[in-house]
């Protein structure tokens, strides 16, 4: 049977290995905290090329609109979540509200 410091000490690796993850994907650690521990991650706004979306979607005869609206309403806002250890010791990931 495992002690309690060792099974934070796994969780907390895993904590951290999800935050270097979600870093390496372009996300930025706007606050953490490892004594509670968690962190507000925040991905940056990307910009649409609304010119080259337009002669893509005038070579697949509209086609690419779909995607192209896709793109600009859901992947290019900015994304904000939460990643932390709840009581029972397990990582998880919520969305914070983007006022």
């Amino acid at each position: 049977m495992k002690s309690n410091t060792s099974i934070t000490e796994e969780n907390f690796i895993k904590f951290s290995s999800i935050l270097e993850n979600k870093t390496n994907h372009g996300f930025i650690v706007l606050e953490r905290n490892d004594k509670l521990p968690f962190a507000i991650l925040l991905k940056k706004r990307q910009k649409v090329d609304h010119l080259f979306n337009f002669c893509i979607c005038c070579i697949t005869l509209g086609l690419w609109s779909i995607a192209w609206i896709y793109i600009t309403q859901v992947s290019s806002k900015a994304k904000k979540i939460l990643v932390a250890i709840d009581e029972d010791g397990k990582t998880f990931e919520e969305k914070c509200y983007m006022g």
